[in-house]
Formats: C-alpha cells, structure tokens, sequence
C-alpha cells in the first residue's frame, strides 16, 4: 500500500517540478539573451528590407532603364479571367532584391563578428594583474620580514 501511495505522491509533485525547472530555465541569462536578439534581428529585418526596397532598389532600376526589380518576372502563364486561372510567374525581381537583402544582412553580422573578435583579442592581449599571493605566500612573507626586523627575538 505504501508504494501506491508514494506513486501517488511523486504524481502530484512532478508538475510542481517541472513548472520550477521550466522557471529556472526561462530565468537563465542566456535565454533572455537569446530572445533580445532575436527581437533586435526581426527588426533589423525590417529596416534591412526597408532599404534594399526603398533606397538601394530605385537608382538600380534607375539606371537599368526605369525598372522595378520588384515586379519583374517571367511569366509561365496569364492570368485567364474567363477560366479562373490566375497568373503564373517566376518573380525573379522580389528574389534579387532577397539576394540584396541578405548580402546586407550577412555583411552586417560579419562586421559585428570581427568587431567581438578584434575586442577579445585586445582583452587577451591586455596585460593581466598579477594574481593575489596565496596564503602560504602571505605568511612566508610576514616570516621574511620579522627575520629582517629581528623581531622574532
């Protein structure tokens, strides 16, 4: 009886377990970490799209000859309005600028990378401050300077 009874128990304890270690979890600096990045790159993102569409894009096209990269595309297929059939089209202008997009974006990651890298290099090379003397050497120290003083007699 007494083993049902400790099945029991451990039942009703597991969620309150889990629910601890799941808060454990979530409250650890590397899982805030995690979520602030990913907040700080979607909106990185969004101003990365934003400027390949909106700035880089334009005096492309410009110069191509008043293009919209974002509308070109080879169509497979029209749009038949009688049949229902709507177009069919490789948008090989929207993929360009997503190429743009994330040369940018990787360009950007790169720069940060080699940033950190070049800073860790510089804290490695920085001289480091002599380590604390140990206790042993404390006290042989005070030994060392009764014996000058002559203090031991």
């Amino acid at each position: 009886m007494s083993d049902v009874r400790q099945k029991v128990v451990a039942a009703a304890e597991a969620p309150v377990t889990v629910f601890r270690e799941f808060r454990e979890f979530i409250a650890r600096g590397n899982v805030i970490d995690l979520a602030v990045g990913v907040i700080i790159g979607a909106a990185f993102g969004k101003i990365v799209t934003s400027l390949v569409d909106q700035v880089v894009m334009p005096p492309v096209g410009l110069l191509l000859g008043r293009v919209d990269f974002s509308q070109q595309k080879i169509v497979l297929q029209a749009a038949d309005p009688s049949r229902k059939l709507a177009e069919v089209a490789i948008g090989y202008g929207a993929f360009l600028n997503t190429i743009i997009q994330f040369v940018i974006v990787a360009a950007v990651v790169f720069l940060m990378v080699k940033l950190m890298n070049s800073m860790r290099r510089q804290e490695a090379q920085a001289p480091q401050p002599p380590a604390a003397p140990t206790p042993s050497e404390v006290l042989l120290a005070e030994i060392r300077d009764l014996l000058k003083t002559g203090g031991g007699r």
